[in-house]
């Protein structure tokens, strides 16, 4: 791989300007911070110059094809959803589901090079030396880089990093009649036997010790196990007793009453679009809801909601 080469032909600077960009790029991010889903934890997020963000997606284009990612890995992936995350589980009785603690920031370059050597990535020094810079962000203050929430490129090297985790526990899983899947940080497993499921987080964390060096680590407090008796969740999608996908009972009342809302014209602008984006997503997750609202509304109702725009005035 000539990454410098590559980049002289796309941002027309010469080999000792890409050196200098790469060296300052750690620190050309935008960092701010959003409140975490059910937490009051904040979740920083670097996003990148828009110079940088371009140079990130052409490495992306390069190595796209040289990094494997394993097909358990669900996330970021072209034509995959969370549905294709949450479908491998819907039939099944028994459900595990694991989170990787601060996942994006506990990557560092030396993982990240790690697992090129291991995979036959050939890299040379300079091509190291670039990757590192335009690939990984500096915190302020901070003592080592590290990948940034926020970057075209984080995705692909996230789940390049897990693919020899992601096929030592799929392999494992097979073997027990486990099945696994991958979002992210998010891990799941499901099984309709009985008891198999207690003692895989222990499973979980000897493997990713022994892989990662202690790197990536389990977050122990959003280790859940949960069976049909309660409620099951996987990426925001309930599965129901039934073995299919939904969004739940009470999000669709509540749906349902604010399409009634909406056709006695008492709905903001604000509420309007918020429902045409709720409707959008139920009905990705589950589409035979749309005629179950039709039937209830009236086609032309539903028409008006989905093509409303706000007034000018």
């Amino acid at each position: 791989m000539n990454l410098s080469e590559l980049l002289e032909s796309f941002l027309f600077m010469d080999e000792e300007e890409i050196v200098s960009f790469a060296a300052s790029s750690p620190y050309r991010y935008k960092v701010y911070s959003i409140a975490k889903r059910n937490s009051e934890e904040r979740r920083i997020i670097a996003h990148p110059s828009k110079e940088l963000k371009f140079i990130q997606r052409i490495i992306v284009d390069q190595l796209a094809g040289q990094l494997p990612i394993h097909n358990t890995a669900k996330a970021y992936m072209k034509g995959l959803s969370i549905k294709d995350n949450a479908r491998p589980h819907a039939k099944y009785k028994y459900l595990l589901k694991m989170d990787l603690k601060n996942f994006f920031p506990s990557i560092k370059p030396s993982l990240f090079f790690k697992e090129c050597r291991l995979h036959g990535v050939e890299l040379s020094e300079l091509d190291i030396d670039l990757l590192e810079g335009f690939l990984f962000w500096k915190r302020k203050r901070a003592t080592h880089l590290v990948l940034s929430i926020g970057a075209p490129s984080s995705p692909l090297v996230s789940n390049f990093i897990l693919y020899r985790f992601d096929e030592a526990i799929s392999r494992y899983c097979k073997s027990l009649g486990i099945n696994y899947t991958r979002y992210a940080d998010d891990l799941t497993f499901s099984t309709n036997e009985k008891d198999v499921l207690l003692k895989f987080p222990a499973k979980v964390r000897k493997t990713l010790n022994y892989l990662y060096d202690g790197q990536i680590k389990i977050n122990l407090r959003k280790t859940v196990l949960s069976s049909k008796a309660h409620n099951r969740h996987v990426t925001g999608i309930t599965l129901s007793n039934e073995g299919k996908l939904s969004v739940g009972r009470e999000t669709k009342r509540t749906l349902s009453a604010s399409i009634h809302r909406f056709t006695q014209q008492k709905l903001s602008d604000d509420d309007i679009l918020k429902l045409k984006g709720n409707l959008a997503h139920t009905v990705f997750i589950e589409p035979d809801f749309l005629d179950r609202m039709i039937k209830k509304y009236g086609r032309n109702a539903i028409y008006e909601l989905k093509h409303y725009t706000p007034s000018s005035n």
